[in-house]
């Protein structure tokens, strides 16, 4: 039975919204552990925060700069003992709110992507999942500021990387013979991605587009990925 025109011309923007909205939650793995270890020592500053995720005090701020913004954290200022700015403790606002309210409306957003990918078909959400990605990546890499008018692909995926690893990736640049990759440990849609591996789609036009908005001389990628039986999450220029 063949769908019609309306339920496969879904809005784009219902489309990024909800991929917004779903890498803003509690989808990411570092982010899970900074809400929980929160609810628990309330008051605790990114420099302990990194420690407890192992991870870098800006990876951590980064997180917490989301979870502020969704309302599920605040923070006061902690007097110092040295000379310099306080620091922020930061703490959970309301955790009965966050576990019983937050959850299920994430639960609902997967929902409606799930149904969204369903409804536009695989050829669709790749191409809508892509453009998403490259048009997020672009705002990033402009966002850095330049040390050269053109970029290497090799100093720009450096960048990439990091940028990558501030918004929940854990990235990491490699390279071999005259590629250069960026490889993710972590992604931000879970288990999403693995139901609906369209989403990798995501990845490759970030990296496309920040390549693109950082300068670089090349900007075409190639994708692997874990979600499709692939050994990494790897984009490769």
């Amino acid at each position: 039975m063949s769908t019609t025109p309306v339920e496969n011309e879904l809005d784009s923007s219902l489309f990024t919204a909800t991929v917004t909205s779903l890498t803003h939650s509690f989808g990411d793995n570092t982010r899970r552990k900074i809400y929980f270890y929160l609810r628990d020592n309330p008051g605790a500053t990114a420099a302990e925060l990194g420690r407890h995720c192992q991870v870098h005090a800006n990876v951590v701020r980064h997180h917490l700069e989301r979870l502020t913004e969704g309302g599920y954290v605040t923070f006061d200022n902690v007097r110092k003992t040295t000379v310099g700015r306080p620091a922020k403790g930061y703490r959970v606002i309301d955790d009965s709110v966050v576990m019983d309210g937050s959850m299920r409306r994430d639960a609902l957003l997967v929902a409606l992507l799930e149904m969204a990918l369903e409804r536009l078909g695989p050829d669709a959400s790749e191409a809508m999942a892509h453009d998403v990605g490259v048009e997020y990546g672009r705002t990033l890499g402009a966002a850095v500021t330049p040390t050269d008018s053109s970029r290497s692909v090799k100093t720009a995926m450096a960048s990439i990387a990091g940028l990558l690893t501030a918004h929940g990736f854990a990235a990491r640049a490699e390279e071999h013979d005259s590629e250069q990759s960026v490889v993710s440990e972590n992604c931000p849609f879970g288990s999403a991605a693995t139901h609906h591996p369209v989403l990798c789609a995501v990845d490759r036009g970030l990296i496309a587009g920040m390549l693109e908005g950082l300068g670089a001389k090349r900007t075409s990628v190639t994708l692997t990925s874990r979600a499709r039986g692939d050994d990494t999450c790897r984009v490769t220029a």
